[in-house]
């Protein structure tokens, strides 16, 4: 309970009371459909959620299915938005043991049983020390994976989605300019780029992961539904927005240059006062 409590206090008032207003608006937006969903199971019954939600969204801008999705996006990226506040703060705190990490790799080199153990014990003391959870990354994806799935049927178990238009789009078929692959595709490389940059220390495969990240999005964007890229634009849309103003790579680089600047000073007073010690 105190560690619940210690993390709630971590993502701060703020992005709790949004995904609190967005839970609330999607029950409204469901509540707000008056049509029938058919639900059989437990999963039928989180996908037809879904769909009273989208089709309810959509009828407060005269049933523009395109709008609805929309609406129900940004809703859900409120709603896991505690859950991207904690992941970037875990990583931030991951960049700052970085240097700790390697040294411990430095210290346990061998590759026997014994090593390996006394490396892991001393590294989650090091992540306990910091407060670090390792896993913390994997939340928003592992929470996003089934939205995504249940969207998906719920697009294709509605024939009203499925033949539902918006702009040049039919929503249940791929998007014919290919517009909307192109869009997401440059939204992850836009956020995946800024939040490559605010990492202090990169390798190859962290630089690698802002080019091909979109080029999977690209591709994917081509065989689903337009409606499903849609999605992925307006959730990568906003992505990129919340990546720049929690992990703004312009500011943690120039508080990252006063701190060492900062150091420097203080290590050149030292020296200038030992000299005059002499």
């Amino acid at each position: 309970m105190k560690r619940f409590e210690n993390i709630l206090k971590r993502i701060g008032p703020l992005p709790l009371a949004m995904a609190v207003v967005a839970l609330v608006l999607i029950i409204v937006s469901g509540l707000s459909y008056d049509g029938q969903v058919a639900s059989h199971s437990f999963w039928s019954a989180i996908v037809a959620v879904f769909t009273r939600a989208i089709l309810g969204a959509s009828s407060w801008f005269g049933n523009n299915y395109g709008m609805g999705i929309i609406l129900f996006t940004i809703f859900i990226r409120f709603l896991i938005l505690p859950l991207m506040v904690y992941q970037v703060q875990s990583m931030m705190k991951m960049q700052v043991v970085q240097p700790a990490l390697k040294a411990l790799q430095a210290k346990y080199p061998g590759k026997d049983t014994e090593s390996r153990q006394l490396m892991m014990a001393e590294q989650q003391a090091l992540y306990k020390d910091a407060g670090v959870n390792p896993f913390a990354s994997m939340l928003p994806l592992i929470v996003q994976m089934p939205i995504l799935i249940a969207l998906y049927q719920s697009i294709w178990n509605s024939p009203v989605l499925r033949s539902g238009k918006f702009l040049w789009l039919q929503l249940g078929s791929n998007d014919p300019y290919y517009i909307l692959p192109v869009l997401a595709a440059l939204f992850t490389f836009a956020s995946s780029w800024l939040s490559m940059q605010s990492n202090p220390e990169q390798n190859g495969m962290t630089k690698a992961m802002p080019y091909i990240f979109p080029v999977v999005i690209f591709f994917s964007a081509l065989a689903v539904p337009s409606a499903l890229s849609l999605y992925w634009v307006v959730g990568n849309a906003f992505q990129t927005v919340q990546t720049f103003f929690l992990q703004n790579p312009f500011k943690l680089r120039r508080e990252r240059e006063a701190a060492i600047n900062l150091e420097k000073e203080k290590q050149r007073k030292i020296r200038k006062a030992r000299r005059s010690k002499r």
